[in-house]
């Protein structure tokens, strides 16, 4: 006889799938999307950029490697659940501190397994990421029509300010820099560093230590800090993190503070929900995608140097390339779509990219790009 589902999850167009939860018991609404890496499943679940999203992985093999402190891209877990093929297995890695499913329990993250993936994938990229309610509950009682009541009630994405929940709420310095072999989290390298401020609308932890290992010191910022907060500390180079939600939300706050930045002159450097806020402070329009771009296989095109890097992504929103305004350069473009994936400034320091140069999936194809901001920061000390 088969096992009684003790998971569930439910779109809003009705579809239901019944699986084993793990993690934590219990019951949250979010937009469900997908990720093709095969692994880095820890950095993902705790990428504030995935806040009120749900992941399905469809990599089958989640879990098998475990979970680190080190591996933490945030404090706790910001991804609202998981769904995975196969449930996760005991770890098989010497660096594991915890197994998967215990981590997510203890932190309160909901998890399904047993789910056809391949299929929930296809509905995904098909109709788009929809509204959906996952809930676990070890005695298997589940009210659907509920569920999918809920689903469906749900606003989603768009119009949603998701950075200033994931944001800190005071201002801090930030020096950890890379990891090592053998040493682990290093320092910043120079004797003089670049004095760096960082806006932060979900940052995550190897984007500020790519910062730092580049030479900068790094004072991370609230989402809602004033162009006035940002100037206080004096800084040669600005950096717009990655965050969640909606760019336009977000914009109404963010798009004024960076427009005075831009009349500073000062290096501006973003990346993901970043290079979204710095295309609508030039006059760019951001749209939402249909599934996104989630995970580590994608390919993206410089279009100055005609190089391909292999990059990590995650975003549901992205620049329109026609809207962007003179003396702004389309600089990459995601080779599966098309979409933008890059743009800069023709007459200052100013860029930024769609993608994750920190994440290391090439491994190293994209870490010029701190170089660049570095570079930038050092030509203007003359």
């Amino acid at each position: 006889m088969a096992a009684q589902p003790t998971a569930c999850l439910a779109l809003a167009d009705g579809t239901v799938f019944y699986g084993h939860g793990f993690g934590a018991a219990g019951e949250v609404v979010a937009e469900l999307v997908f990720n093709t890496a095969m692994t880095g499943y820890q950095e993902i679940m705790t990428d504030p950029s995935y806040a009120s999203q749900i992941v399905t992985f469809t990599f089958p093999h989640i879990g098998n490697t475990g979970v680190t402190p080190e591996d933490d891209e945030a404090q706790d877990p910001v991804a609202s659940g998981i769904v995975v093929r196969w449930d996760p297995t005991e770890p098989s890695n010497w660096r594991a501190a915890d197994d998967l499913a215990g981590w997510m329990a203890r932190r309160g993250r909901i998890g399904i397994g047993g789910v056809d993936t391949r299929r929930l994938t296809r509905a995904i990229r098909q109709q788009g990421a929809p509204h959906v309610v996952l809930a676990h509950d070890p005695d298997g009682r589940f009210d659907i029509e509920a569920m999918i009541a809920r689903a469906r009630a749900w606003q989603g994405l768009v119009g949603l300010d998701l950075a200033r929940e994931v944001s800190c709420t005071q201002a801090y310095r930030w020096d950890e820099g890379s990891w090592e072999w053998g040493k682990g989290f290093g320092t910043t390298p120079e004797a003089r560093p670049f004095r760096v401020v960082a806006l932060d609308y979900g940052a995550k932890r190897n984007i500020l230590r790519s910062l730092v290992a580049h030479g900068a010191e790094v004072t991370v910022l609230p989402a809602t800090a004033t162009a006035e907060e940002v100037l206080a500390h004096d800084p040669e180079g600005v950096f717009l993190s990655n965050g969640p939600g909606d760019p336009a939300a977000t914009g109404a706050y963010a798009v004024p503070m960076i427009q005075s930045l831009l009349a500073r002159d000062l290096p501006i450097f973003g990346i993901c929900l970043g290079h979204q806020m710095l295309a609508l402070a030039l006059g760019a329009r951001t749209v939402k995608m249909g599934h996104g771009h989630h995970g580590a296989n994608h390919p993206v095109r410089d279009r100055e140097t005609g190089k391909v890097e292999i990059t990590s992504m995650n975003h549901g929103f992205a620049v329109d390339s026609q809207s962007l305004p003179e003396g702004v350069v389309e600089t990459h473009v995601s080779l599966f779509d098309g979409s933008n994936c890059g743009l800069r400034m023709q007459d200052r320091p100013v860029f930024s990219v769609q993608y994750h140069p920190e994440a290391a999936p090439g491994p190293q194809d994209s870490l010029y790009l701190f170089r660049r901001f570095a570079e930038s920061m050092r030509a203007r000390r003359g």
